[in-house]
């Protein structure tokens, strides 16, 4: 959410972003609700001073014994609360239509992110390592999976439908080795693990940003009054909802979590396989820290990084994208997308993203903390995937098949896979 100060001042800056974001949002028509609201409020005020006035004068009288002169004035009160229950009613409309409509502005964006209509428009920033070229023919993960017994698609979809999967052994246990992989290293840099609940009420997802645009992404627990989130993020963000923060050093959060997302609008999308999945697990990088610009692009640039080092110790070749306006969120002030290579695809898939939110978030969860000179301010937040799983088993796998059929294992994750080097064919 943005200060409605700013949004009066910035009209057409912000008509221009939601035209950028491809979001149908009108400015004008919150400005004019807006200004009504405050035209209600001002006659309300009126109103009840000058009812508060006239019960003060008719007190007097009934003091003096004047019961005469303060009958009429009575009659009068009457008159103005019927008024100013209605005035109030006008006023409590335009307020929820105007907060209606608030919910719904984009944030802005960053000076440096492309325009763009949709992620065709990305640009990318840098490369590291090089596509894995295979001198034989090369499987694809579900292939890979089902000959080493890891992955169970066909009885997934018997069992709770399309896009569901079962994860056996091994497979398991490079699901988890990678989210223990991820978790120590944030953990070395100072981030906070923490285990957070998945089922929120939903005003956790309004005040991230989340919705009111992201229902249809998102599974309702309707007896409940309960969603499933689809990112840690909403959780980690909404533990210090109404709190006043220390930010003598920025908060670093380490979320790990089962996330669902319903993959509305991806029929015939990636229908092969774990990419797009309902059921998946993530460690989040969420961070807040103090409303500086300039900090928080350097937290951006390092909880990017640490995603990055992730790649690199699994030994997978990715790109770094600047997210353009058309494939970012509402809530978004910059972004980057990290892409890993998967053979199977030919091309580099999403696996990571990082964002700067700014106050955007803050303001909405209302999460302050107090500047140098003790002002209440909001924070600014950021967030990043760590690792996604089971999409990050798509690389894994088929980067590091080998002729034989089987499958090294990076150095990095031996660790967690009780020393094992390599996956052999059953």
């Amino acid at each position: 959410m943005l200060d409605i100060r700013f949004i009066r001042e910035n009209s057409e800056l912000l008509q221009e972003t939601a035209q950028h974001k491809n979001m149908k949002v009108s400015i004008p028509e919150l400005l004019e609700w807006d200004s009504k609201r405050r035209d209600l409020l001002q006659k309300t005020e009126v109103l009840r001073a000058d009812r508060n006035r006239l019960t003060q004068t008719i007190a007097t009288h009934m003091q003096q014994g004047n019961l005469q002169a303060a009958e009429p004035l009575k009659q009068q009160v009457r008159t103005m609360n019927e008024r100013l229950t209605l005035a109030d009613k006008e006023w409590a409309d335009a307020d929820q239509r105007c907060n209606e409509l608030l919910l719904m502005i984009p944030n802005v964006v960053s000076p440096d992110t492309p325009r763009g209509k949709n992620d065709s428009d990305n640009v990318e920033i840098r490369i590291s390592g090089v596509p894995t070229a295979f001198t034989f023919e090369a499987k694809d993960h579900v292939t890979l999976g089902e000959l080493h017994d890891l992955i169970d698609i066909p009885r997934g979809v018997k069992t709770a439908g399309s896009r569901n999967y079962f994860l056996k052994g091994a497979g398991l246990f490079l699901h988890l080795a990678v989210q223990r992989l991820a978790l120590d290293l944030l953990t070395s840099y100072g981030f906070t693990p923490m285990d957070v609940p998945v089922m929120v009420r939903p005003e956790a997802l309004r005040r991230t940003g989340f919705f009111p645009s992201g229902e249809d992404q998102t599974y309702e627990l309707v007896d409940e009054n309960k969603w499933l989130v689809g990112t840690s993020e909403v959780s980690l963000v909404s533990y210090y909802s109404d709190e006043i923060v220390d930010l003598t050093e920025p908060i670093k959060l380490a979320g790990v979590s089962t996330c669902f997302r319903r993959e509305i609008g991806s029929a015939g999308r990636d229908v092969r396989g774990l990419y797009r999945v309902h059921q998946f697990a993530k460690v989040e990088q969420v961070v807040l820290c103090p409303n500086d610009p300039a900090l928080s692009e350097q937290i951006l640039q390092e909880i990017t990084s640490h995603a990055e080092e992730i790649l690199t110790l699994l030994e997978l070749p990715y790109r770094v994208m600047a997210v353009c306006t058309g494939d970012m969120s509402q809530k978004t002030y910059k972004q980057y997308d990290i892409e890993t290579w998967m053979p199977s695809r030919q091309a580099y898939g999403e696996t990571h993203s990082s964002s700067n939110v700014h106050d955007f978030q803050a303001r909405r969860s209302n999460i302050r903390y107090r500047d140098a000179n003790g002002k209440l301010e909001f924070c600014h937040t950021l967030n990043n995937t760590a690792v996604a799983s089971p999409r990050i088993l798509i690389p894994l796998l088929e980067n590091h098949q080998r002729e034989d059929g089987s499958i090294y294992i990076p150095k990095a994750l031996r660790p967690y896979m009780g020393g094992l080097e390599q996956l052999n064919l059953l």
